[in-house]
């Protein structure tokens, strides 16, 4: 009941659609009483009492029944189907909108494919309730009480005799309906599952083509996909039981009709046409009971995706937005203090303090995996620090605005990711008002406009899918003149220069120290060279900061990143590379 409840929610909106639809249902549920009631009285008036000038009206009666109540159905059919259009176009857009909401822990604990499940084929389960078995239970329901009524006004001892079957139809009804939602739970579950791997997959062909593991990844797939046929056959085995059984007693009813009505027609106490129309009304009994299986299909098929794609609609974000009527003018000023941060499984940072000033460098070198990336990640309020506060022009970055504290940085992530759209697009997407000129400024400087403009189509190159066609480095400076051309008051650049050659990274940090007046920059390297310049060097290991001070000061303290330098340069004279 709580999915119907929370589907109500979205399709109330559209009542008017809804009500009419229904009231126009009930009005060809009624005019499907109409026809086997003529029907009987021609056989009574016309056969057998010889009133032979009543079956051409009738006749045409029963036509023009037929012609308006088709005309009626189709009307309804297609209002249900733009409510279910109208209700899905909207659940779409706040299932999407609720993603990009979401925070990063969330991506970290949920699958892709089980979140393409929920955007397509539980939106579609979602869609079928809402065009067609509503008012498909709502029809069969209404055909099903009309029948009952009018054959009561006919014949109530044979109508008796007739839906004395009825609770033991409901009966095996309602166990398919207990039985069968499990299954189709594990249906979608094991969908998600499926398309998880396929994307996977997709993704990472290149990995996949370059250590030969077709044969591995194909039979991983042929194991998800055994799985899925086997729910969908556990799911066909609870059909097995009670589906022709509801068949079987559905079409006992036409027997207990020629039987019991045969005999009272026989005995005088029931016509021969109100026997026709007996006859006549069976499908309206037959038909709902025989669908009672197929719709109870469908609607816990939509129970179990309506509970997917709810869970996810009422999934929170760990980061709440704050008060943007708190920012300044002047947010270059970033402050850490005793700053702790854990994932759940032990702490990642533990105790970071420091202060960069607007126009300062800060460079963060360390071992993989010492929190580098982490440390500008809670800076973005990507995640919230477990103790401790950051602040950004003098505010708590909690109290910020977070699409504003965002809009005033610009970001070089270590993992680079491109849209399949022009060159021109994706370094004009975090800048889409930016004139064409200002986009070439921006690849200028980020040492990319050369190799663009060297393409066939320039700018107007499509990136493939994740930058595929574009080289580490050639995808770094994209990205680079990406973040440039926002003109950030806070810089952030992990990893940014890994893929270029010397050269090129020393053009890069010759540029970069051209603009960085009033703006912060936060320089994460592995590369003595990329941060032997910066203003303050933080040397990370192990989530703290063990080393602190200038490129010279830290080669006087011989400690971690003295060794880091000797291992990248070699024994040149330290005092030497020192003032270089």
């Amino acid at each position: 009941m709580q999915s119907l409840r929370w589907a109500w929610s979205y399709i109330r909106n559209h009542k008017f659609r809804l009500y009419s639809g229904l009231l126009l249902a009930l009005a060809v549920s009624a005019l499907n009483m109409v026809n086997p009631y003529l029907a009987g009285k021609i056989v009574d008036d016309v056969m057998f009492a010889g009133n032979t000038g009543l079956l051409w009206p009738l006749l045409a009666t029963m036509i023009g029944i037929t012609v308006v109540r088709t005309c009626v159905r189709y009307g309804y059919q297609i209002m249900f189907e733009k409510m279910s259009q109208s209700v899905i176009f909207t659940m779409r857009e706040n299932l999407y909108n609720r993603l990009l909401q979401l925070d990063f822990s969330f991506y970290n604990r949920t699958k892709t494919g089980d979140i393409m499940a929920r955007m397509t084929g539980d939106m579609e389960a979602i869609r079928h309730f809402t065009a067609w078995t509503i008012y498909m239970i709502f029809e069969n329901a209404t055909i099903l009480i009309f029948a009952i009524i009018f054959m009561f006004t006919i014949h109530p001892p044979l109508t008796v005799a007739i839906i004395a079957i009825a609770p033991i139809i409901g009966f095996f009804a309602y166990r398919l309906s207990r039985d069968v939602k499990p299954t189709f739970t594990e249906i979608r579950n094991q969908f998600a599952r499926l398309n998880s791997v396929v994307q996977e997959n997709i993704s990472g062909n290149r990995v996949v083509k370059a250590f030969a593991k077709e044969s591995y990844e194909i039979e991983k797939f042929s194991i998800e996909n055994e799985a899925f046929k086997d729910r969908n056959l556990q799911s066909a085995k609870v059909w097995e039981k009670n589906l022709p059984v509801l068949d079987s007693l559905a079409g006992v009813l036409t027997v207990v009709m020629i039987l019991v009505g045969g005999t009272m027609v026989i005995s005088g106490s029931l016509t021969i046409g109100e026997l026709v129309v007996f006859n006549s009304l069976i499908w309206a009994l037959n038909n709902p009971m025989r669908m009672a299986g197929w719709l109870i299909n469908d609607v816990q098929r939509f129970i179990a995706s309506a509970e997917k794609v709810e869970d996810l609609l009422e999934t929170k974000s760990q980061i709440t937005n704050g008060d943007e009527q708190n920012i300044q003018a002047t947010v270059g000023t970033v402050e850490f203090n005793n700053v702790y941060f854990s994932y759940g499984d032990g702490m990642v940072l533990e105790d970071l303090s420091f202060v960069a000033q607007p126009g300062q460098t800060v460079g963060i070198i360390g071992p993989t995996g010492s929190g580098k990336s982490t440390l500008v990640n809670l800076l973005s309020r990507f995640y919230d620090c477990t103790c401790g506060d950051i602040k950004v022009g003098g505010i708590n970055v909690k109290e910020w605005d977070i699409h504003k504290l965002r809009s005033s940085m610009g970001m070089v992530m270590q993992d680079i990711f491109l849209f399949s759209d022009t060159i021109e697009g994706n370094i004009a997407y975090g800048n889409p008002t930016a004139t064409l000129e200002e986009v070439y400024e921006a690849a200028r400087k980020a040492e990319a406009h050369d190799f663009i403009t060297s393409m066939p189509e320039g700018y107007d190159t499509i990136v493939g899918e994740r930058g595929v066609g574009l080289s580490g480095g050639q995808k770094q400076r994209i990205a680079l003149a990406r973040a440039l051309l926002k003109d950030p008051n806070i810089l952030i650049l992990d990893d940014t220069t890994s893929s270029v050659d010397m050269e090129t990274e020393e053009r890069i940090q010759h540029t970069l120290h051209s603009i960085q007046e009033n703006k912060t920059c936060f320089i994460i390297a592995h590369r003595i060279s990329s941060v032997k310049d910066a203003d303050v060097i933080l040397v990370m290991d192990d989530g703290r900061i063990i080393e602190r001070g200038t490129h010279e000061e830290l080669l006087l303290k011989r400690g971690y990143y003295y060794n880091v330098f000797q291992n990248q340069y070699g024994n040149f004279d330290i005092h030497l590379m020192a003032r270089k």
